[in-house]
């Protein structure tokens, strides 16, 4: 997998931990883009793979995120980078690797889909 190469040799990460990390970051951006995320579907091959890597409990708004909504809504974010950093430590990587996965998905996508599916990646993983 092309991309699963460009994280490991970027990152210095192992192939699960790249799978798992990109699920996360990609099954966030699911839920945040819900139809729209067809549009990245389509320009990432084995998605469906990568989404199935993602540790479970990982990646979603969780408790956290859901009462920072009810409070006052943009804290949503915060539950949404927890949910992503307890992810990434069940794939034995520390919070900090989250942001160097992001320009490595988003380069990637770019190449694959144009400058507007990167786009709109990068705004469900803001």
């Amino acid at each position: 997998m092309e991309l699963v190469s460009m994280l490991t040799q970027s990152l210095g990460v192992n192939d699960s931990q790249a799978k798992g990390g990109a699920g996360l970051l990609f099954r966030m951006a699911k839920e945040k883009l819900g139809g729209d995320f067809g549009q990245v579907e389509a320009t990432v091959p084995g998605m469906d793979n990568l989404l199935a890597a993602a540790p479970e409990g990982g990646g979603q708004t969780g408790a956290l995120g859901g009462m920072a909504q009810a409070l006052g809504g943009g804290a949503g974010q915060l539950g949404s980078l927890a949910g992503l950093a307890a992810g990434f430590s069940k794939l034995g990587l520390d919070a900090g690797m989250v942001g160097k996965f992001i320009p490595v998905l988003l380069s990637f996508v770019q190449s694959k889909g144009g400058d507007s599916v990167k786009n709109l990646l990068a705004g469900a993983l803001k």
